[in-house]
């Protein structure tokens, strides 16, 4: 029997602008940053270090937040690692990043927190793994054991479960239920079910226990679009809990953020997903940054959140042979993220801005117009001079070698006239 996926929500037309309205969940709070409810949603990302190094793992954590991470998890998978934690969130502090850190917790987290309590309190959010978080009788004991943690050191929970750790009991027990019925699913649509009833069993099991639901994150990954857009769809109409979004392997280059783009779009636009997470493969020498910026550029693109200005440029065509343009664009993109840590304090609403750096006379002057600040450079043939336009109006005109030094000093000086009577205002 084919299954077709939910209908879009009726409240909203998909040929309207903009996203669906946020889907009601509770708000959670994680060491000061809100999850949920009417907040923005959160960009988390996630160390690679081995958390037992004390010093690469706080400068990785350093560099997340400055890049814009909300959130950052961290592996806790053995003693060394566990003993790791407070003095990494003592380093953050000295150095004044305060971005909430969330332990990542497998097999024997329920040990670790026991023998290290500085860790269990020097943690924002314990990530519990439903499907390994232990197995035949000490699973509901080793869960009970995690949650009595978090309600001892005040402390809320994302009750992950992962298509690669399924609980194999509950997925063969369903498996045996869906034997039974007069027209059987497939076995895909089980797998599903299996994936989403451990996520919601699990956190009915932590509300039993005393863990307030407004404390609960909940997370279904998987590693195909399709399959993620399908049991996201799903759990949302079944549950309130905070969601959090992402593929739990999305790939490396422009596959990971072509997946993660494709399927994170869909729900978002449905008005799916609390907080979300870009799972890329790094590429040798790049940096783990790159998934923050993708994430944030994903939210800003959607019209969900704003973080930096973002430049618009053209392709490029047989009518733009020079590079200049191309140049100038990444300049121009590389310059105003620099400046926005600066700007989100001096200047509030710089990050609203836009931007063009177009190659031709083609839509370089209609595109610049269309910016706050755009400049039209000299296509192939085309006459040596860059028309610059401010709020859609012709300002100056721009020749010679140093375009590039003076279209970003207008810029920054854009910024000064526009933002920075708001933040005199303020």
């Amino acid at each position: 029997m084919s299954v077709q996926p939910p209908p879009i929500s009726p409240c909203h037309d998909p040929a309207s602008f903009g996203p669906a309205p946020r889907r009601a969940t509770r708000q959670v709070h994680i060491g000061g940053v809100a999850v949920g409810g009417d907040a923005p949603v959160v960009v988390q990302s996630m160390t690679n270090t081995d958390t037992a190094d004390v010093a690469a793992t706080t400068k990785q954590i350093g560099e997340l937040w400055r890049a814009g991470s909300e959130l950052v998890r961290i592996t806790v998978n053995n003693p060394k690692s566990a003993a790791a934690v407070p003095r990494i969130a003592e380093r953050l502090a000295m150095q004044g990043i305060s971005v909430p850190i969330i332990g990542d917790f497998h097999y024997n987290g329920h040990q670790l927190l026991a023998n290290e309590p500085a860790c269990a309190e020097a943690l924002a959010k314990y990530r519990i793994n439903p499907g390994n978080v232990g197995f035949g009788k000490k699973k509901d004991l080793q869960f009970a054991q995690l949650i009595e943690f978090a309600l001892r050191y005040d402390k809320p929970v994302r009750i992950g479960a992962n298509w690669g750790s399924l609980d194999q009991s509950l997925a063969t027990r369903l498996m045996d239920e869906n034997a039974q019925r007069p027209e059987p699913w497939s076995a895909a649509r089980v797998l599903r079910e299996a994936l989403i009833r451990s996520a919601l069993d699990s956190a009915q099991r932590a509300v039993e226990l005393g863990l307030p639901a407004e404390r609960i994150v909940l997370s279904c990954k998987v590693s195909g679009v399709q399959e993620l857009i399908a049991v996201y769809r799903d759990l949302a109409t079944r549950s309130d809990f905070a969601l959090h979004l992402g593929l739990t392997e999305a790939g490396i280059g422009s596959k990971g953020i072509v997946a993660s783009s494709a399927a994170l779009a869909v729900l978002l636009q449905e008005g799916i997903g609390d907080t979300v997470r870009i799972s890329l493969t790094p590429e040798p020498g790049a940096p783990r940054t790159q998934e923050v910026v993708v994430a944030q550029e994903l939210l800003q693109t959607l019209g969900l959140r704003a973080f930096t200005p973002m430049v618009t440029a053209c392709p490029g065509c047989g009518r733009t042979t020079s590079e200049f343009f191309q140049e100038l664009a990444g300049r121009v993109q590389e310059h105003v993220r620099a400046k926005m840590p600066e700007w989100k304090i001096s200047h509030p609403g710089a990050e609203n801005m836009t931007l063009a750096v177009m190659g031709c006379v083609v839509n370089g002057p209609g595109e610049s117009r269309h910016a706050d600040i755009g400049i039209s450079l000299p296509g192939t043939g085309e006459a040596p001079a860059a028309p610059v336009f401010i709020d859609g109006q012709k300002s100056v005109t721009l020749r010679g070698e140093r375009i590039a030094e003076e279209f970003v000093a207008l810029v920054d000086d854009y910024v000064e006239r526009r933002y920075g009577r708001l933040a005199e205002a303020g």
